[in-house]
């Protein structure tokens, strides 16, 4: 069995954060302090160890989590480093699923950016434990307290200053520790590796003494003993307050404050202390809850050795000799190297071939995982992301992952007859790594369909056709990923009657199509009396009127936003079948949408733009033109935030025309927002 101190040492934890606030650095930066490497990998020289992809390293940003692991102070860090681009959202989803606590990093210049908010609530979802980290602190412009206000504003969070900045933009020099009360300073010409800790100079004392003052009454209510020491007028021991601090965070009613600037390697040693401090270790979660599919009943996997195996696949990945990867979270249990395992989701049994301990591109071969553990496995042929693995004899089934769906495609076809085995292949290989990424052939245009995120998910995918797997490919230009949905309520009935091999197939199936509000999906009800039509034909009933749903009348796209109830319905004894319920629920669905006034819907995605003032008119009068919305402008300090909803359609190479309406002085980023009407 695991010993209690062995768990309570090891910390799961994820980086997170908006595109170029410092992510991958911090971690390089961790990795480098900890002694995991010997040299600082940057991420503008494409030398980061985390960033190992080839695009990674010729574009300077983070395509793929990568994983890792170090020691800090006696404890093992697990550390997935992920994208901040919000095509590759999905990773971070997919990450924080299995993770147990997060760093969040914020640029001191951008404050609470797009896709940090995004990252923030998807980190809510899962309830997870975080703790921020003020990055960039050297730069021109770095706002370490308007940050804490926009996290208090954009985020709803509460924001707990351990640290204030010693010095500001050129002049940043160090921290001041409000939990020991001492001035930290880096010493550069050792790369960051030593510091002091100092009296904080007597210019500084006030302010520190302020907000140590704000930090204390804060924690104290939660804490019977500790209030009894302050409203005494005792001094509370630095580890008596981290205690409380580390209560209130696993509660995630607090977020820890950090600050520094990993580039030019000042406060990243405080970042581990607080990760082993304030973050949580596998005991400190509530045991993961799954269903037992023979019962339909809750059941807790504890983070025990001699509990029963149960892990979650959440990510798949192919080597360099294209074997297949499977990242795994234990979650109770253990397994060795050779054992077989039952996915439950695919009701298959694998074989673990070997297990790995990653340290992003390289690998350490372990002899077993056990509960707690973050490690890849080689050898599960059916296992894709978000399946379940367990014991047989003690069958589990644990939340999946939500998957987002993609808002762009566009048209490949093989450039010979030999490429076409190869593409088929490699396609197979990207679905299975990458859940948002959607492959269909259209029979219309003879050529394959795929679907992404955004331009920048696609153009990475078709790269790596090209260099990863060696496939020729024509691409065609990105086309907008549209859905439909209908405007009125109807109800029809449809028939279906057939002699199929000499059998009789009967089904009668009366629906009710409505639409609802946009973003609420598909819903069907079953309004049958019992005894209608048996329950073991309602099942097809409700395949056949999704499957009639996923192809529209216009076009051909999903529809979306639709409510379906079955109202009436009948059957023939021996002469109703499955097959003819299905496809008559089908019928029904295709009849009712040409009845129904069916429309096309666009994606809106929500974008913002960063301009100079000078340049605000230009920019504004280029959204109009591309039947953009502008929602609000927010000004900070010499440039304006724009954010504004834009038809995705629209905004096909806006980055050359914002360049071109601000000198090159303005940025943007957008992330999908909702459908509605196409214009």
């Amino acid at each position: 069995m695991a010993k209690t101190n062995q768990l309570e040492k090891i910390r799961n934890i994820g980086i997170i954060a908006h595109i170029d606030a410092g992510k991958t650095t911090v971690t390089e930066r961790i990795l480098f302090y900890t002694g995991r490497t010997h040299k600082l990998g940057e991420v503008h020289d494409g030398q980061a160890v985390m960033d190992y992809l080839a695009q990674e390293q010729e574009r300077g940003i983070t395509i793929t989590s990568a994983a890792t692991t170090c020691l800090w102070k006696g404890h093992d860090i697990h550390i997935i480093d992920t994208p901040g681009h919000v095509d590759f959202t999905i990773e971070v989803e997919r990450s924080l699923r299995v993770l147990d606590g997060v760093v969040v990093v914020f640029c001191a210049v951008g404050g609470v950016e797009p896709q940090s908010e995004t990252v923030w609530h998807q980190a809510d979802k899962y309830r997870i434990p975080r703790i921020a980290f003020i990055n960039k602190m050297d730069r021109t412009g770095a706002d370490f307290h308007g940050t804490i206000q926009q996290m208090k504003e954009k985020l709803g969070t509460d924001p707990l200053l351990l640290q204030l900045p010693f010095g500001n933009e050129a002049d940043f020099k160090g921290i001041i520790d409000l939990v020991q009360n001492e001035l930290v300073i880096w010493h550069e010409d050792t790369l960051g590796i030593t510091f002091s800790a100092e009296p904080i100079p007597e210019d500084k004392r006030d302010e520190a003494a302020q907000y140590r003052e704000l930090l204390l009454e804060k924690i104290v209510e939660h804490d019977d003993m500790l209030l009894e020491e302050y409203l005494s007028g005792e001094s509370i021991a630095p580890d008596k307050i981290r205690r409380v601090i580390r209560n209130l965070t696993l509660q995630t009613k607090v977020t820890p404050v950090l600050c520094g600037t990993a580039l030019k390697n000042k406060g990243v040693q405080p970042v581990l202390d607080g990760v082993i401090d304030y973050l949580p270790s596998p005991l400190d979660i509530p045991p993961v809850v799954g269903i037992n599919p023979l019962n339909g009943q809750k059941e807790e996997m504890p983070c025990n050795e001699k509990a029963p195996f149960s892990a979650f696949a959440f990510k798949i990945l192919s080597d360099e000799e294209k074997r297949k990867l499977t990242f795994l979270r234990i979650y109770s249990g253990k397994i060795p190297a050779g054992a077989e395992i039952y996915n439950i989701t695919k009701q298959k049994t694998e074989r673990i071939a070997r297990i790995f301990r990653m340290h992003s591109n390289k690998r350490e071969r372990l002899k077993e995982a056990k509960a707690g553990d973050i490690v890849a496995v080689v050898g599960l042929k059916n296992t894709i992301t978000g399946n379940t693995l367990c014991d047989r004899e003690n069958p589990v089934i644990l939340e999946p992952i939500d998957f987002y769906r993609p808002v762009m495609s566009i048209a490949i076809e093989p450039k010979t007859r030999s490429d076409l085995e190869k593409l088929e292949n490699a396609l197979s290989r990207l679905v299975d790594e990458d859940p948002t990424f959607n492959v269909k052939y259209d029979e219309d245009s003879d050529q394959t369909v795929i679907s992404g995120m955004g331009e920048l998910h696609l153009e990475v995918l078709v790269t790596r056709l090209l260099q990863d797997f060696n496939v020729n490919v024509n691409v065609g230009k990105p086309q907008v990923v549209y859905r439909e949905t209908i405007t009125r309520v109807v109800e029809v009935e449809e028939v279906f009657d057939k002699e199929i091999a000499d059998a009789r197939n009967y089904a009668r199936v009366k629906l009710r199509l409505e639409p609802l509000k946009r973003g609420k999906g598909i819903d069907f009800v079953n309004a049958l009396p019992e005894g209608i039509v048996p329950l073991d034909f309602i099942g097809s009933i409700q395949d056949g009127t999704r499957e009639g749903l996923l192809s529209g009348i216009i076009v051909g796209y999903p529809l979306v936003d639709v409510k379906a109830t079955l109202i009436d319905g009948s059957y023939r004894e021996g002469a109703s079948t499955e097959m003819a319920f299905k496809v008559a629920a089908s019928m029904a669905v295709k009849e009712g949408c040409r009845k129904a006034g069916s429309i096309l819907l666009e994606p809106i995605m929500s974008v913002d733009v960063v301009v100079p003032e000078n340049f605000l008119g230009e920019v504004i009068g280029d959204i109009n033109s591309r039947r953009g919305k502008v929602g609000k402008i927010t000004p900070k300090g010499k440039v304006s935030i724009l954010k504004v909803l834009v038809p995705l359609k629209e905004m096909f190479g806006y980055s050359t025309s914002l360049r071109s309406a601000s000198q090159g002085r303005g940025t943007f980023s957008m992330q999908f927002s909702h459908y509605d009407h196409a214009d």
